[in-house]
Order: structure tokens, then sequence, then C-alpha cells
């Protein structure tokens, strides 16, 4: 299953086509990847620079070892930067923000007013929004890790994860594969699990990235399904919020965590294939569990978590928006 990742064709950067069809036709899900990634950098570098005149901002920590005032750039520092200058543990464990008391904010999204900041941990007194982030981003990256596990010959679209149930006892993606009855092996299973880990192990941050309607068609365009989902996110001040892991480029509302690393023990328990149209591609329910780094569980207690994760989340299917997902075609117990 182990993909041989590919480089861009500078042929398909250089080139503008004139329609989804004409682009989709030449780019492979590497491809894809890359030109994202790229387009992600331009527009990243495009919104620093037109930031202009550096404005300071008071940035008021609250926490541990002290609470202090930090001068800050506008629009441009994070809060993973107020945590560099308090420590290398601040940096590194905090997951989210929380702003003014009330609102959870990206550790790598600019700062853009004078505030009031503490740092939310997995060891947080009331830790519901972490974990909600926490397996929201969990989804995230079963995404990333669902685009680079298959051979080159099979073409790989991924259409979308609902918002995090932790009741559900499974995070999920729902993925489009030109595979019309793959029932997924054991082996490979923990062939997708050793990618999940082998990714989180390398502690890429995640950031935060807002962009136009206009342009997130454009990065999006060999992916009919996102593009469909595009106008209706952007419907309410026109915007769409992108994410970014390595060289992984998706659609979330967040708010994510810090990084990748912060993912501990993982598992992918189940595939299940979901009944429905969806034109040549068949749409699987890929799910997983998993812990964040740090916590302790024995094996027979995470075991009993993976069970349970096996089954078919309830979460609705793309195919039936308002209809609770149907019951697999094919699954492993």
């Amino acid at each position: 299953m182990k993909r041989h990742l590919t480089h861009l064709s500078r042929n398909i950067l250089q080139n503008k086509c004139s329609n989804t069809f004409s682009l989709s036709r030449y780019l492979s899900t590497q491809e894809a990847i890359e030109r994202r990634h790229h387009l992600f950098s331009l527009e990243k570098k495009r919104q620093l620079e037109n930031v202009g005149r550096i404005e300071k901002i008071e940035v008021n920590y609250k926490g541990v070892p002290k609470d202090c005032t930090l001068i800050m750039n506008r629009d441009i520092s994070t809060p993973h930067d107020c945590a560099k200058h308090l420590s290398e543990w601040h940096a590194e464990s905090s997951a989210l923000a929380l702003i003014d008391g009330a609102v959870n904010w990206d550790m790598h999204r600019p700062l853009t007013e004078n505030c009031t900041l503490e740092f939310q941990t997995y060891n947080s007194a009331e830790p519901q929004q972490v974990n909600k982030a926490f397996w929201r981003s969990c989804s995230f990256l079963l995404g990333a890790v669902a685009t680079r596990a298959f051979k080159d010959k099979v073409e790989v679209k991924l259409h979308s994860f609902p918002g995090p149930d932790i009741r559900s006892g499974s995070f999920i993606y729902d993925v489009a594969l030109s595979l019309p009855s793959w029932q997924p092996t054991p082996q490979e299973l923990h062939t997708l699990t050793a990618e999940y880990v082998s990714f989180c192990r390398r502690g890429d941050p995640i950031e935060r990235l807002e962009v136009s309607e206009e342009l997130a068609l454009e990065m999006f365009v060999e992916n009919e399904y996102k593009v469909k989902q595009i106008p209706s996110i952007a419907k309410a001040n026109g915007k769409v919020t992108l994410y970014r892991v390595e060289k992984h480029v998706d659609i979330s509302k967040g708010p994510l965590i810090n990084h990748a690393a912060q993912v501990g023990r993982v598992a992918v328990t189940a595939v299940h294939r979901l009944e429905g149209p969806l034109g040549s591609l068949q749409l699987y329910r890929v799910q997983g569990v998993a812990l964040p780094a740090g916590v302790i569980l024995n094996h027979f207690a995470f075991r009993v978590l993976a069970e349970r994760a096996k089954k078919l989340n309830p979460a609705r299917s793309p195919l039936g928006p308002w209809e609770e997902a149907r019951q697999p075609v094919a699954a492993r117990a």
C-alpha cells in the first residue's frame, strides 16, 4: 500500500487550465497535494507581506510560572510565538490558546489585537474543547495518511469528515477510492496505522490560513467533492478556513491542535464501504482511535477502545446528508 511519492510537474503549475475537468485529467493525487501546498505557501506569504507597517499589541499572559505581559506583532505573532518566549514546555505541550477567557484559538493563528492569553493542555481542568480539537485533528491527519498510503494506480479523493463526537468511539474520514469492493485485511489496517504513527512522529506544526472562495476552488480544482462543498462553506463571509500539516492541505472550521506529535497511541481500526451513488469512485468510511501523547493506558484498555472503534461510526453519511450513515456493505468485525 505504501505510495512512492512523485514530484509535481512544473507544467501543471505554469499552465492555467480553463476548467476543473481539464486540470483534473492531468493531476495525480500527489501532484494535487504538491499544488495545494505550493498555493498555500504563496498565499501565506502574500498575506504576511500585506500586513504593512508592523504594529505592536499587548498580550497579557495568565498562567504558570507567573502572569506577564508580552509585546508582540499584530497579525504576525501567534500564541505559539508567545509560548516560545515562556519556555519550550509551553511551546510543545500547549494544544490550544484561550483568548480573553472565551475564544479558543489555534496555536499558529496570528493574534489581531490586545488580549489576554491562556494555554490549554491535555491536563486542563476543563478539557472539553481540547478533546474536541484533538478528535477533529485526528480526522484531519487521517485524511493526510489516506492520500499517501496507496499505490499510485489507486485514485484517492478525500470527501469530508464530520464534527468531532467523542461519544461515537472513533474519529473518521470519508474517502473516495477507485477500489469498488475493497475489504482491508488486518495487515492493511496495520499498514495504515504504521503510516499514521510515522506521519505524526515528525511533529509538523498544524498551520491555519483563511483564503477567498476563489482561491479555495482553485486549490481543490481536481476534487469535485470539495468544489461542491466550498460555496456553502464560504457563504457566511466569503472565506474558507484551511489547515496544513507538512504538505497536506484540507478544509476545516477548526480549531486544530498545535502539532502532529501531540497524537500519541493510535490505531486505524476499520474501513467501511458506504452505499450510494458517487460517480466512478467508491466511498469508504475510514475509522480510528487515538490518545494524546503522554496519556498512559494499558494494552488491554486500549484494545477495548480499538474494538469499539471498529463498529460503523453513526455520523451522517455524505451520500445522504440528512440521514444516519447506512449499514456497511462489507466491513471487518
